[in-house]
C-alpha cells in the first residue's frame, strides 16, 4: 500500500490507519463537496460535467457503478475504470488489451490515480482511494467518500434524466441509516478489520462481530426480502459489493472463515436476486477481485494468484416466494 506526502507518491500507510491494540483503522475520506440539482454548492448537476474514477476491484467504489446502472447515469457520467491489481504507484488507467473492460482516463489522459489528486490538491497529503469523482470544468475532485456519491447519483440528477426509483425513501430512512451504520462497521469494514488486523485481539473481535452480523443478517433475510421490508433500498446496494467478494477473497485471503456466503442460504439467494437486477451483472467481475486482492502485498507478499474463481452467481433464487 502507499500514499500522497505533501504531493509525493511514497511507499508507506498513514500511521493513523493502525492502532495501537494493532487493529484496522479506515482514514476518513478527505474531498466532500456535494452536487446539487441548482447548483447551490458550486456543482450543479449537468449531464456531461463529471468524471468518475473507480476500479473493479474495490467494493466502495463498485456502489457508485452499480448506481450509475440503477440510476441509468452511465450516458450522464463518464467513467475511468483501473485495471486489476494494485500496481507501484496504485490505481493505474491503461488502455490495456487484456482489459478492455477498463476504458482508460479518456478525460484528463491520467495513468494513476494520484495524478488527480495532487491536480486537485499539489500538496496532497493522504490515502488515493477510489471511487474518485472529478469535475471537468473546475478541473478538481469534488468526492471521493462512495457513501456520499452514491447519495448524490440518487438525488440530485433527476434534471438530466435519471431513473426516478429512490433508494433512500424518507420514510425508511431511519432504518437504513440503522442498517448501514451496523454493516458497515462489521461486515464492509469488518471484513478488512480481519485481514489487516495486526494482533490476535483485534482480528478475533473483528472476526466475532463479521459473523455475528451475517448471522442476525441471515436471520433478518428468512424473515423478509430484504434489509429493509420488501424494497430494496441503499442498504441492500452497500452490502451487496461485500457479499460478492467475500467467497473469492475475504473467506481465504483475510482469514474470514469460519463461513462463506454459499454456506448462508437467504444471503445466498439474496445476492443472486440482487445481481440479477438489470444492469448490475455487468459491475461484477469476481476474476478481477481474485487478481486484485491477492496482489495486495500486505496479505499475499508472494504475489501469486490463486488459479479458481470459486463463485457463480447466475443460478436461480428463491426469494420470489417472499412476493406474497
Amino acid at each position: 500500500m502507499a500514499m500522497l506526502v505533501d504531493g509525493q507518491w511514497r511507499d508507506e500507510d498513514p500511521p493513523t490507519e493502525i492502532g495501537k491494540a494493532g487493529n484496522f483503522q479506515r482514514v476518513d475520506s478527505v474531498f466532500r463537496d456535494r452536487i446539487t440539482p441548482d447548483g447551490s454548492s458550486g456543482f450543479p448537476a449537468e449531464a456531461g460535467r463529471y468524471h468518475l474514477y473507480v476500479a473493479y476491484t474495490c467494493p466502495w467504489a463498485h456502489r457508485t457503478q452499480i448506481f450509475l446502472a440503477l440510476k441509468k447515469l452511465k450516458g450522464a457520467i463518464t467513467v475511468a475504470i483501473a485495471v486489476p491489481g494494485l500496481r507501484e504507484e496504485g490505481w493505474t488507467f491503461e488502455d490495456n488489451p487484456a482489459f478492455p473492460d477498463c476504458p482508460p482516463d479518456r478525460v484528463n489522459g491520467f495513468r494513476y490515480l494520484h495524478q488527480a489528486y495532487t491536480a486537485s490538491n499539489p500538496h496532497y497529503t493522504g490515502k488515493v482511494t477510489v471511487p474518485t469523482l472529478w469535475d471537468k470544468k473546475t478541473r478538481r475532485i469534488v468526492n471521493n467518500e462512495s457513501s456520499e456519491i452514491i447519495r448524490m447519483l440518487n438525488s440530485e440528477f433527476a434534471g438530466v434524466g435519471a431513473d426516478p426509483t429512490d433508494y433512500y425513501p424518507k420514510p425508511l430512512r431511519s432504518e437504513i441509516d440503522r442498517i448501514n451504520a451496523q454493516v458497515y462497521d462489521n461486515v464492509n469494514n469488518g471484513v478488512y478489520r480481519c485481514g489487516f488486523a495486526r494482533s490476535q485481539a483485534a482480528y478475533d473481535e473483528a472476526y466475532d462481530a463479521l459473523f455475528a452480523t451475517l448471522d442476525e443478517i441471515e436471520a433478518r433475510l428468512g424473515r423478509q426480502r430484504y434489509l429493509v421490508g420488501n424494497q430494496i433500498t441503499e442498504a441492500d446496494w452497500r452490502l451487496f459489493p461485500t457479499l460478492v467478494r467475500f467467497d473469492v477473497a475475504y473467506f481465504s485471503l483475510f482469514k474470514c472463515n469460519r463461513n462463506r456466503i454459499a454456506d448462508f442460504p437467504n444471503l445466498l439467494n439474496y445476492v443472486r436476486e440482487l445481481y440479477a437486477m438489470p444492469g448490475v451483472a455487468e459491475t461484477v467481475k469476481p476474476r478481477y477481485y481474485v487478481m486484485g486482492y491477492y496482489s495486495v502485498k500486505r496479505v499475499n507478499p508472494t504475489g501469486i494468484i490463486p488459479k479458481g474463481t470459486p463463485v457463480d452467481f447466475r443460478q436461480p433464487h428463491d426469494r420470489a416466494r417472499f412476493a406474497a
